[in-house]
């Protein structure tokens, strides 16, 4: 707009076109004519900026074309050297540390606690209770780590969250029968949705998928100092990773007694926190901390901590049915979907300031489109409906990177696979012939199965195939997968995944390919682990090595086409995401015979 704003100005001095003048290196251009920026500034602050703006043309023409970067990141060089400080990096003058225990998942409240434990450990200072939560501060973090330990906070805790209790939930749900009663809600749906609920069904399948965890490289860490500002206020800095830095402000103000306006953040980077860090219980504890303590305090979330208190992407189980006609084209399609109201939830930590216990009452019963985000499949089909039967599994949900299309998409790809293999269709062939009305999408799986060398998925070829779109068919970002993997003597394994994805005007494809092989490779996590069970409001694995992460050796070759496009820029973060876990689900099939229809895959053996 300000580009436009200046040719505008200069194309009035010269009687020209203004789409027709240049902008670089501080001036405008016309032919041979050139005024600086500065001259023109007063005059273009006069012009009215075209809606929407004027882009201009994408500095690299074909996307497939772009070894290097056009704008290489200013923050590589310090992430590579080691210089970047992240959150857990701040240090202030006369600083001390604090450790935490936040009470189990459910309605607990801090009980008993003897602090003389601590007295003989070297650099403890003091405890500082809250509600639900005890903080140990000392002079270094592992001084109050091993604080705490010794003090063993006890909690009182009324309805634990417990695997046995929402998995329970989530089946009671399912088997509800529509009625005046019914908490069901319909989500979304096309043509005779009647037809699509009624009727002999071609196939029926369920599907679920745990709950699941963040699991971020830098746990939840944050540093906060009050200081005098004037005769009668005090000034709260804050040093903090987040998503969301007025909510993080506003709960700091709130938990340190001090005015919004008083509340200075300075953003830290988080070191990829998957929407962890749109939570901010850890900048309410902190300035808490703060405020008992009177010095600079630095907060941080042991692992155990970070996977008890962050809330996780909800659990969900899913029944989907389909009917075919005689070409064996889907006409009609219905999925019943019982999960917590997850996005309800995360709004009202967000917006509305509630704690996880309240949130969790101030979203029950009532129905969630976003917690059914990409549940519509992407086909031509005449009939569908979407289905919504809220649940209150007792456990803080939220988001995390790949939404509710992290499950979805998994729900609806792995469907239409098993269609295709009880109609003798080939997959790819079988999605193509329904893809007549996202020719996106349709291009990115025929441009894939030749990247992949495709064979047609048959049985023991341990290949799999999956598509997905986000958004709408002009505007969204659509992508496709072809997987090769196996049942390997330590596990299921990944050996490929090749994935050409449609994400239109592409700024930097070099950054858009690592942020499609990231997601690849989160996905690649969700599928395989990145899941706890729960006991009496506890995870049951409290450490990384216990949840099935890929490591450096586990991550399988990964190649990434982007298509030329000129439809709008979309961000491409999330697509792999999607994507990953049917195309390995599939893959599975082929090679094994065997169905996985659970996340993490494998979960049920």
């Amino acid at each position: 707009s300000a580009r436009a704003l200046l040719a505008m100005a200069a194309a009035r001095r010269w009687g020209v076109g203004w789409q027709d003048c240049t902008v670089e290196d501080g001036e405008v251009r016309h032919g041979g004519r050139a005024l600086g920026l500065g001259e023109l500034a007063g005059d273009a602050a006069q012009e009215t900026p075209p809606d929407p703006p004027v882009l201009r043309a994408a500095p690299v023409a074909d996307a497939a074309d772009a070894a290097t970067p056009r704008f290489p990141r200013l923050d590589l060089a310090g992430k590579a050297s080691g210089a970047c400080r992240f959150a857990g990096d701040v240090r202030l003058p006369g600083m001390v540390y604090a450790a935490i225990r936040h009470g189990p998942i459910g309605d607990a409240r801090l009980g008993r606690f003897d602090t003389a434990r601590a007295h003989g450990i070297p650099g403890f200072l003091r405890v500082v209770a809250g509600e639900r939560w005890l903080a140990a501060v000392a002079s270094d973090w592992w001084a109050a780590e091993r604080a705490l330990t010794a003090i063993a906070p006890r909690f009182h805790v009324t309805a634990p969250a417990s695997s046995e209790r929402f998995d329970t939930a989530l089946a009671a749900a399912l088997a509800e029968r529509p009625g005046w009663f019914s908490r069901t809600a319909t989500i979304a749906a096309a043509g005779d949705a009647g037809a699509a609920l009624a009727g002999d069904v071609t196939l029926r399948q369920r599907y679920a998928a745990g709950p699941a965890l963040h699991l971020s490289i830098e746990t939840a860490s944050a540093t906060a100092r009050l200081r005098p500002s004037g005769p009668w206020g005090e000034t709260l800095e804050l040093w903090i990773a987040s998503q969301a830095p007025e909510a993080a402000r506003r709960a700091a103000a709130a938990a340190a007694g001090v005015a919004l306006d008083d509340v200075v953040l300075y953003p830290m980077p988080a070191g990829g926190s998957f929407d962890a860090r749109l939570e901010s219980a850890h900048a309410a504890e902190v300035a808490a901390i703060a405020r008992a303590v009177g010095r600079p305090v630095q907060l941080t979330w042991s692992r155990w901590q970070e996977q008890l208190a962050v809330p996780v992407r909800p659990p969900v189980v899913a029944d989907i049915a389909a009917r075919t006609d005689s070409a064996g084209r889907i006409t009609a399609w219905h999925m019943r979907a019982a999960l917590p109201a997850a996005a309800r939830e995360f709004g009202a930590r967000l917006f509305g300031g509630k704690d996880a216990a309240a949130a969790l009452s101030a979203s029950d019963g009532a129905g969630d489109p976003l917690a059914l985000e990409g549940a519509v499949p992407p086909y031509a089909i005449a009939d569908y409906v979407i289905e919504h039967v809220p649940v209150r599994s007792g456990l803080p949900s939220g988001r995390l990177r790949g939404n509710a299309h992290g499950y979805t998409a998994f729900f609806t790809e792995c469907f239409v696979d098993e269609l295709a293999a009880q109609l003798h269709r080939e997959p790819l062939a079988f999605r193509m012939a329904m893809l007549g009305n996202d020719p996106r999408l349709a291009q990115c799986l025929q441009r894939v199965s030749a990247l992949a060398d495709w064979n047609g998925g048959g049985d023991g070829s341990g290949q799999g195939i999956a598509c997905h779109r986000m958004g709408s068919v002009s505007a969204g970002g659509c992508i496709a997968a072809v997987a090769i993997a196996r049942r390997g003597d330590n596990g299921l394994k990944v050996d490929r995944i090749s994935a050409v994805a449609d994400i239109g005007r592409v700024v930097d494809a070099d950054i858009a390919r690592q942020q499609i092989e990231g997601g690849l490779v989160f996905g690649i996590g969700l599928a395989l682990g990145s899941s706890t069970g729960y006991v009496l409001g506890l995870p049951a694995i409290g450490r990384l090595a216990g949840l099935g992460l890929p490591s450096l050796a586990d991550c399988p070759r990964i190649e990434v086409e982007l298509m030329t496009s000129d439809a709008p820029a979309f961000d491409p973060g999330e697509l792999g995401v999607a994507v990953a876990a049917p195309a390995i689900a599939n893959a599975l099939a082929s090679a094994t015979g065997e169905r996985f229809r659970k996340l993490p895959l494998g979960a049920d053996e």
